[in-house]
């Protein structure tokens, strides 16, 4: 009765982010994940499609994958598995004897618990999607340190993105910024 549906690439000529979002979906295990990362990743982009080491300016500057997982914290808020992991912290805490008499005090302190294992875990399903993305040839990714950019991690290099092939339609409508950073050689006037 029902036929599974033909790749978007064999269907009518679509957009190109509906194609995309077919390649995503046939590369990644978790689709809607993968796509969220991509779109935030060329949120933050620039001109080349590149996004990393840093994000941010001055003191907000915070590492790609820490502000990538940060920024999809919220949807797993709502997760059942949190409750069950808040109540997994609470007896540990609780068998530890590290309990605070200050109810307030300890649901902060809980609250903080969960969201670093949740940060944590989230550096996991993170570096798999991402894995995924450039098998699929919409990522590439590679490591810039302090003095030699490698494609291999370690050595004060951090992750930067590229987005490649098809994803680079989501960066192709965007206008330009103004750079309010001066390349080298360049002075800042303010």
């Amino acid at each position: 009765m029902f036929h599974a549906a033909a790749p978007l690439a064999m269907r009518a000529p679509s957009s190109d982010l509906a194609i995309l979002l077919d390649q995503v979906a046939q590369a990644s295990s978790r689709p809607r994940y993968a796509f969220m990362e991509l779109s935030l990743i060329a949120e933050i982009a620039r001109a080349d499609g590149s996004a990393g080491p840093f994000v941010g300016r001055a003191e907000q500057r915070r590492l790609l994958r820490d502000w990538l997982c940060e920024a999809l914290t919220p949807v797993a808020a709502k997760d059942p598995r949190r409750a069950v992991l808040a109540e997994k912290v609470r007896s540990e805490l609780a068998a530890r004897d590290d309990w605070t008499l200050d109810p307030a005090q300890a649901e902060v302190r809980i609250e903080q618990e969960v969201r670093e294992r949740a940060l944590s875990s989230g550096k996991t399903n993170l570096s798999h999607a991402v894995s995924e993305l450039v098998k699929a040839g919409l990522l590439r990714r590679h490591y810039r340190g302090f003095r030699v950019d490698h494609a291999n991690r370690g050595g004060q290099r951090y992750a930067v993105c590229t987005l490649i092939g098809r994803a680079r339609c989501l960066i192709s409508s965007r206008q330009p910024a103004a750079r309010s950073e001066p390349r080298q050689g360049e002075l800042a006037l303010h």
